[in-house]
């Protein structure tokens, strides 16, 4: 079973069973269906459904000579809205399956971005077409998260938010500027860090963490695709799986200054979310590839 699941409102199915029952509704009653012909195993297929607003479950699997479909896997899904970003992204196929991983680097994150592909039918296709661009791609980067929480936000001037910007927009040069073998911007940098230890190691003395540090994004356990973040609410609705009825919360973020959607079960969800205030949890990076 997968254990994101609950986040598009399946947390109460915990048997193989019932979770064919789901796969069979997303193949016959699909809202989406890509076919890739001349791939190099057979035909392979992708089946999307919906089962709430912009979330639902993916299936995945081949058609072989007798025009029988077999599963080869499946997972939940959640489609952002927006662009997140257009850097330049690199994607490889799993070692098992025709399930693909991709990365990014951007420098507003600070580590590279590494996410699931939700259009891999679509970027197979385009693969073939020889359509996939060598600069920047047009990305949305969504969320599943397997539970989270609300906190209060950080209150913060006009003045001293105009500043900050102006201090990561400097940050953000001086970092690709370091990459490109800049050593001016290394030394720059490593004295920023220094600087902003010193301060946290003052601050920390009286103050909380989560006044301190007010946003982040970092990577979470073992698997590559899964983060800890924590950002500022812009925007937030609820709906329900139109199956089980289970309430889910859509979340519009704010994270190191970029924008993306979490998706969240309402039971997995501590506290009542409001424009403002900040989300913390852990999540399951996915994106999709605009061609």
């Amino acid at each position: 079973m997968h254990s994101f699941l609950k986040a598009v409102g399946f947390s109460k199915v915990t048997k193989r069973e019932e979770m064919k029952e789901i796969i069979l509704d997303v193949i016959k009653n699909y809202d989406e269906k890509n076919v890739v012909e001349d791939h190099l195993d057979g035909v392979f297929a992708q089946f999307c459904r919906f089962y709430g607003n912009d979330c639902g479950i993916t299936v995945c699997g081949q058609y072989d000579d007798d025009n029988r479909f077999h599963v080869e896997y499946y997972y939940p899904f959640f489609r952002g809205t927006g662009i997140t970003t257009q850097e330049q992204v690199t994607v490889e196929r799993h070692a098992d399956k025709d399930a693909f991983s991709a990365a990014c680097d951007d420098l507003r994150i600070g580590v590279t971005l590494i996410f699931y592909l939700q259009n891999a039918a679509e970027y197979l296709q385009q693969r073939e077409k020889g359509n996939i661009l060598p600069g920047g791609q047009s990305l949305t980067l969504s969320g599943l998260a397997r539970e989270g929480k609300i906190l209060f936000p950080v209150e913060k001037d006009k003045e001293a938010v105009k500043a900050e910007r102006e201090l990561t927009k400097n940050r953000n040069h001086l970092i690709a500027a370091a990459r490109n073998g800049d050593e001016e911007a290394m030394e720059s940098l490593t004295m920023e860090d220094m600087d902003t230890y010193s301060m946290i190691s003052q601050r920390i003395v009286t103050d909380d963490i989560f006044s301190i540090v007010d946003s982040y994004f970092m990577p979470y356990g073992i698997e590559c695709d899964q983060y800890s973040i924590m950002g500022e609410i812009l925007d937030f609705m609820t709906f329900k799986n139109i199956i089980t009825g289970e309430e889910i919360c859509q979340l519009t973020l704010d994270c190191n200054d970029m924008q993306f959607d979490v998706c969240i079960n309402k039971n997995d969800l501590l506290g009542e979310p409001k424009i403002g205030r900040r989300f913390k949890g852990i999540i399951w990076l996915q994106g999709q590839l605009h061609y």
